[in-house]
């Protein structure tokens, strides 16, 4: 069980900000269905567009040293109000809802990071004959 505190700016909704490589790229607003309080996609939030505020940056900021310790190159975060109130890390959601609503190109943003980050890591073949 978590419990968690009610936070009255949740009436607004919460955000989802999509974190990459510790840095906030790409943000959507969740907004609860009438007679629900779960702002989540998957009790049928509404999703509105949204962008990076300075608070996003501030929390990335904290944040940003434990994500690059402990490997976590893509994270999702909630915000609600100024509070973070989850890290996701398993399956930050949202992506395609960003891109669809916002116009963006972060999935491609991502992928690419990420195949940049694979070919970083292969071993050196120099010195080594041609195959």
């Amino acid at each position: 069980m978590i419990l968690q505190r009610w936070v009255p700016a949740a009436a607004d909704g919460d955000r989802r900000v999509i974190v990459l490589d510790g840095e906030p790229v790409g943000v959507i607003r969740r907004v609860a269905v009438a007679g629900e309080f779960r702002c989540n996609m998957a009790a049928g939030a509404a999703v509105v567009a949204d962008s990076v505020s300075t608070r996003d940056k501030e929390i990335c900021d904290v944040l940003r040293p434990d994500l690059n310790r402990l490997g976590i190159v893509l994270a999702g975060i909630d915000v609600i109000g100024d509070r973070l109130t989850e890290i996701n890390v398993t399956s930050p959601t949202g992506v395609r809802e960003i891109d669809a609503t916002c116009g963006t190109g972060l999935a491609q943003l991502i992928i690419e990071r990420i195949e940049h980050r694979c070919w970083s890591l292969r071993p050196s073949r120099e010195g080594l004959p041609a195959a």
